[in-house]
């Protein structure tokens, strides 16, 4: 892969994961403990509670996509990125331009699907 195309890369996987970090953020103060104090009945309690398990499990989502996103970041700098991470082989353009911080190439990333691969 050309260095211009690596950049355009590495530019569309930092603004991506600075939005990720801004969403983090943003759903961490939304989170806040609304009720704390014991004034809530049941059933807004219950409300508030899964109002925070919803949240911190998007957050868990946002983290998985970070993940990636660093472990595509590196790979632009030691030359390796666009590769699969199972089989080596190139992943397709397209599927890098839709999912930047893809791991697998479609076959690979079938196989993963299935619980076949890591």
């Amino acid at each position: 892969m050309d260095k211009k195309t690596l950049k355009q890369f590495e530019k569309a996987l930092t603004l991506r994961r600075t939005e990720l970090q801004g969403a983090y953020r943003d759903k961490l103060s939304r989170s806040g403990d609304a009720g704390a104090d014991g004034a809530l009945d049941p059933a807004d309690e219950a409300s508030v509670n899964y109002n925070k398990e919803f949240w911190y499990a998007l957050s868990d989502a946002d983290r998985q996509t970070m993940r990636l996103i660093d472990e595509a970041l590196r790979g632009i700098q030691n030359g390796t990125f666009g590769e699969c991470s199972h089989c080596g082989k190139p992943i397709q353009r397209k599927r890098l331009e839709a999912v930047p911080w893809a791991r697998h190439c479609l076959e690979c990333q079938d196989l993963q699907e299935r619980g076949l691969i890591e």
